[in-house]
């Protein structure tokens, strides 16, 4: 069976609002006006994206963007870069016709929630200069880990300082038309799905929306029930896979794609319910163009609910 053809009986079965917008799409060919993109991507669900590190640095920048393309991926999402190196970077993608759509920004090293407003400050202007690099880029996202909790940081402090800090951020996101999007990540903080939802309504701003990773709640939790929660507060996806979780015992470790303990037919069916058609970007270990193809493949199966 095709992939494309095994993805649309999946999603006939078990995405009621991606169906629907895909009929939409198809009347709208019959009398002769072509479908929107929304449309299109409703249909054909998410794009797989591939993080640009994992590609072979023993190639030039040109030829790690078109090998992106070949193996499969629709998009790259980059670390954070200066201008001058994002207009090299959005040169090279186009000429290869794959985009750009995220800077994995971070936050660890001068977090919102530091009780050093110095740091903060730094760290307010850092996620400025990712989000100025995104919109040369052609990028409408910046990922960001909002806050620390540690022995020298309380949970309450991190919560209240990084909203206040990330609130500055919605005139510039706004701005530039890129978001801000926090990721669920193993920094002590957002620790449940109702938080992390609670977290981004009282935010309450269009540009600050989840970046949600996959791979990263499995140590503790059940993925597809952080995604039927945070619905549609999710604007991207990392996916990674982890062998270990709840009820599996302690400690677990890092594996490749569908080799782990995630419920890859249940994530992919919570997302087709949510109406989930953004980018899904691979955050694994890098390797050559035989180890990414593969990796495309067993992308390819998780987008078809296998």
């Amino acid at each position: 069976m095709s992939d494309t053809m095994s993805r649309r009986g999946f999603l006939e079965r078990s995405a009621g609002a991606v169906l629907a917008a895909g009929i939409a799409g198809a009347a709208a060919r019959a009398s002769g006006e072509p479908a929107t993109r929304e449309e299109r991507m409703a249909a054909e669900g998410p794009s797989k994206a591939i993080i640009y590190g994992m590609l072979p640095d023993s190639l030039s920048m040109d030829e790690r963007f078109k090998l992106a393309r070949d193996v499969g991926f629709a998009g790259v999402e980059v670390s954070p870069v200066g201008l001058e190196e994002a207009e090299r970077m959005r040169a090279a993608a186009d000429r290869a016709g794959i985009p750009i759509h995220s800077i994995i920004f971070g936050g660890w090293g001068t977090p919102l929630s530091a009780a050093d407003e110095d740091v903060r400050k730094r760290g307010l202007a850092e996620v400025e200069s990712a989000l100025r690099s995104a919109r040369v880029l052609g990028a409408d996202g910046v990922l960001l880990v909002p806050g620390v909790v540690n022995a020298q940081t309380r949970y309450v402090d991190a919560y209240k300082r990084s909203q206040a800090a990330v609130r500055k951020l919605i005139p510039i996101a706004e701005e530039l038309r890129v978001r801000v999007l926090i990721e669920n990540v193993w920094n002590n903080f957002l620790l449940s799905p109702l938080e992390f939802a609670r977290y981004l309504d009282e935010i309450d701003s269009p540009w600050v929306q989840a970046y949600f990773d996959v791979g990263n709640v499995v140590r503790f939790a059940w993925p597809q029930d952080w995604i039927r929660t945070l619905g549609k507060r999710i604007r991207k996806v990392h996916i990674k896979d982890f062998k270990g979780g709840p009820g599996l015992g302690t400690g677990g470790e890092w594996v490749n794609l569908r080799e782990g303990s995630i419920d890859w037919p249940e994530v992919r069916r919570a997302l087709a319910e949510i109406a989930y058609t953004g980018y899904m970007t691979t955050e694994l270990g890098g390797g050559d163009e035989a180890y990414l193809r593969d990796l495309s493949a067993r992308f390819d199966r998780i987008l078809a609910g296998e």
